[in-house]
């Protein structure tokens, strides 16, 4: 059963370490993410899941205690997911997205069991939803962590140029998960997701297939587009 959900973003540039000068910026996000994490806590959930992008075609678990590092960002900081970890953790690494939910973990302290699903960014969304089900129909009271940036297209300068379709496509983003729209999340155009380099639509998915029945509210807790991406933090309880 599905207790809370906290959705972030997934930008390496949450790690203060990572943004050096320009970590400010980014304060904001940092809090409201803090704020959804208390949210999860306050839940006391069993487990947590937490969900994000990879390269993956399908979708990959990682088990507590896999490392994840930013070395590729130029820092030498390495994480671990959750409080697993020593001689035999697994040593395949965490997708870029799972590294940044570990390191938000890490940071607010998390006891709970934790276990990581990167999913791919070109995975259907019925295949998304079914997966989401899946996780959904498992025994016990869950959180779910879901990392996952919106458009790279909304300045001249953003990392996709400016397209015209990412502002709308981002609000319609934020009202479904300040919301809890579990339909409107399923509704999601991959193609124009992939066309906006919108990272979260395959992670949101799996999010409305296991909220699918559960009940919960949302509340949107910041929303920007700072460096010309879309960044959204809610939390569903």
């Amino acid at each position: 059963m599905l207790v809370a959900a906290a959705v972030c973003p997934c930008p390496p540039l949450l790690v203060p370490e990572v943004a050096a000068g320009a970590a400010p910026e980014l304060d904001a996000a940092r809090a409201a993410c803090s704020d959804a994490l208390g949210v999860l806590a306050a839940a006391r959930p069993d487990r947590l899941v937490v969900v994000g992008p990879a390269d993956e075609s399908g979708r990959g678990t990682h088990a507590e205690g896999t490392p994840g590092s930013f070395s590729g960002f130029g820092v030498d900081l390495t994480v671990r997911l959750g409080r697993g970890g020593g001689a035999t953790a697994p040593e395949r690494e965490l997708p870029p997205s799972l590294a940044v939910g570990a390191w938000l973990l890490e940071r607010a302290g998390w006891s709970t069991p934790v276990e990581g699903l990167g999913v791919g960014e070109r995975l259907a969304p019925e295949r998304c939803v079914d997966v989401g089900r899946d996780i959904g129909a498992q025994p016990g009271r869950m959180a779910l962590l879901v990392m996952g940036d919106a458009s790279a297209c909304r300045t001249l300068k953003a990392p996709g140029y400016l397209d015209e379709r990412a502002a709308p496509f981002d609000a319609e983003v934020a009202r479904a998960l300040g919301t809890a729209d579990v339909a409107a999340l399923e509704a999601l155009d991959a193609e124009l997701a992939r066309e906006l380099k919108a990272a979260g639509r395959a992670p949101w998915q799996v999010l409305a297939g296991v909220a699918e029945g559960a009940g919960l509210s949302g509340t949107l807790l910041y929303e920007d587009a700072p460096y010309g991406v879309g960044y959204v933090v809610a939390a569903w309880s």
